[in-house]
């Protein structure tokens, strides 16, 4: 499936937002105006339908309660909802719709509670909550029939591809000292605390099958690099092992604590790539790698994704992602920060970028510049 549609209401930084969404999505905007919120409703839903520590009470306290999602600007309507449009690949005409609202109770202990839970196939209603049974037990408006097998059957494909939602923003530090991270543990492993273990518990068949691509591939983004491999220690511990070129006749092995931040993020992101085919969400993948490889990104990328039918939402900053001409209007959300919350609109429905887009600007030179703080020229001036 991809997600065609995204609407929210008091999430985060964004009083309402209403977006079509392509199979290549990008998100720009300046800082602090919402990029990983925007993203982090798609994670929530993720959150929702996981059968292992999901549910919607997890998701909103990992989110630390309804009132740290509720947007501020939101002061009369409680209400917090997300509405999203599904479209079944490969299936003419299969189109869903899940639309879910909750508000924190007035009295006792304000716990969080479904006002809403309606869920559409190609139009016809499969289920709308409260029902009579929420009526006579509120308790039951603790849960989403999403997150319950026993409920959930007519709709299910939706809730397991909500659950394989993957999110990326690896911190190599943390690949490369894992053991040494003592914080809490964090859902779906994001930053990559836990990559080498999800590596070495794929098949081998398979692992092998990518690790062949994503060795051709940086062999060509990182000099002298040759071979990569997957090895373990005297006690099991998986580890990366690369050979590089030397002056040695037969080079110098390194270990994933040796190799730079943008090898180790540039592995992860071509591994990502291949894993699976549902939505890949990731959070500003040009950081630590060089201008080049990163303007390689967007046709490599979607590539990919034509071959596996794979929709890949990124969240940037860089003006070398969005230097690809062929990158259109439809497929970048810009976000403007506002007194009454972030608005978010699609860069193709703004008739000065369209006109520069169609004149043959790039999307960097077209879009970017709507994204600069409007003080940001006194910077300079800080007293030091």
């Amino acid at each position: 499936m991809i997600v065609t549609h995204l609407g929210l209401k008091n999430w985060r930084n964004f009083q309402t937002v209403d977006l079509e969404l392509q199979e290549r999505m990008f998100i720009v905007g300046p800082n602090a105006a919402g990029k990983s919120n925007l993203l982090d409703a798609f994670r929530f839903l993720r959150d929702l339908a996981r059968q292992q520590g999901g549910g919607l009470q997890n998701a909103i306290s990992l989110r630390g309660g309804l009132s740290k999602i509720r947007c501020l600007a939101a002061r009369r309507d409680p209400l917090v909802e997300i509405d999203v449009v599904l479209k079944e690949e490969g299936q003419i005409g299969v189109e869903w719709r899940y639309h879910l609202a909750i508000e924190q109770e007035v009295r006792g202990n304000r716990q969080p509670i479904l006002v809403k839970e309606e869920v559409r196939k190609n139009g016809n209603l499969l289920l709308l909550r409260p029902n009579p049974d929420d009526q006579k037990d509120k308790k039951r408006r603790t849960q989403t029939h999403l997150e319950q097998i026993s409920a959930n059957m007519e709709f299910r494909p939706i809730a397991d591809f909500f659950a394989s939602f993957t999110y990326l923003h690896l911190v190599p530090q943390l690949l490369r000292h894992a053991n040494a991270y003592t914080g809490p543990g964090l859902e779906g492993d994001p930053f990559g605390r836990n990559f080498l273990d999800h590596i070495v518990k794929t098949p081998e068949k398979t692992r092998q099958a990518r690790f062949k691509k994503i060795e051709k591939a940086l062999c060509m983004a990182v000099p002298q690099l040759k071979t990569l491999r997957v090895s373990r220690d005297e006690t099991g511990i998986p580890h990366l092992e690369a050979l590089y070129e030397h002056w040695r006749a037969k080079g110098a092995k390194q270990r994933e604590d040796q190799f730079s931040d943008g090898t180790l993020r540039l592995l992860a992101l071509f591994w990502s790539l291949l894993d699976g085919n549902s939505l890949l969400l990731l959070e500003e993948p040009e950081l630590s790698l060089n201008p080049s490889i990163i303007r390689k990104l967007p046709p490599m990328i979607y590539r990919l994704q034509k071959q596996k039918k794979r929709q890949v939402i990124i969240s940037t900053h860089s003006a070398d992602l969005l230097f690809d001409k062929g990158i259109g209007g439809e497929e970048i959300i810009l976000l403007t920060p506002d007194k009454e919350g972030t608005i978010a609109r699609l860069s193709s429905s703004i008739q000065e970028i369209r006109d520069l887009l169609e004149s043959g600007i790039s999307p960097s030179d077209a879009i970017l510049p709507h994204t600069e703080p409007k003080m940001v020229g006194q910077l300079e001036l800080f007293p030091l």
